[in-house]
């Protein structure tokens, strides 16, 4: 859950999202040192009325320049790769979630039973217990179980959405017509929050999404008192 005057992202909860701290760390000090080496050479261009005319002119200078960043790309390129990779992989799920938007609130369905689904609305402000977050409670939330593979069937019924939720580096477009679908693995228990990611109408700020992971026992017995 982000905090206020958060600069940075949420705690990772799932080895998806550690991935992509990672790699977000590893760009970001690419980009700090070229920042860094470009103002060391502006300010000395600012400082010195020097010029060395064969360096300007050497071709070993121009070789180094077009090398480096090919290189530089290619350090950004592959980590990239990997994890888009890894976000696509999917072995054989434990379980599966079917989840529909609508305007302006999410439906799910729990294609391994037989008669599990239920609507999910946001709890309007005057509704809300103390200790409640405001416009991210939602009256049904996803009971979910922790450490174990989970496949999201992710569609919409009427306009664009997006299933995003940042603590578990999940975010998925839900377009009419088209079945999309994400791997979910929490390393802990909790209550994560996302939110509708895709300007979808009037109401789109009002369709929060709440995860609660739970042990494997504590999900079938709740499974068994939903049906």
């Amino acid at each position: 859950m982000a905090y206020p005057f958060q600069l940075g992202f949420q705690d990772a909860a799932s080895p998806i999202m550690e991935e992509l701290l990672h790699f977000h760390d590893h760009t970001l000090m690419i980009v700090f040192l070229i920042s860094s080496l470009v103002l060391y050479i502006i300010s000395l261009m600012l400082t010195t009325k020097l010029t060395h005319t064969s360096t300007m002119d050497a071709q070993e200078v121009e070789t180094i320049w077009t090398i480096l960043p090919a290189i530089i790309l290619i350090m950004i390129a592959l980590p990239s790769l990997r994890i888009l990779y890894m976000m696509d992989e999917i072995n054989n799920p434990s379980l599966t979630v079917k989840t529909m938007g609508h305007q302006w609130y999410w439906s799910y369905e729990y294609t391994d039973y037989e008669d599990l689904s239920f609507d999910s609305y946001m709890i309007p402000t005057p509704d809300l217990s103390p200790g409640d977050l405001r416009l991210l409670e939602v009256d049904n939330r996803v009971v979910l179980p922790m450490e174990l593979p989970i496949r999201m069937l992710i569609s919409s019924e009427d306009v664009l959405h997006s299933w995003a939720v940042p603590s578990l580096g999940l975010k998925t477009d839900a377009i009419p017509g088209r079945l999309n679908q994400a791997t979910l693995i929490s390393t802990r228990p909790g209550l994560f929050y996302g939110q509708c990611s895709e300007i979808c109408g009037s109401n789109h700020s009002f369709m929060p999404i709440v995860l609660e992971m739970v042990p494997l026992k504590h999900f079938e017995n709740w499974s068994l008192s939903m049906i």
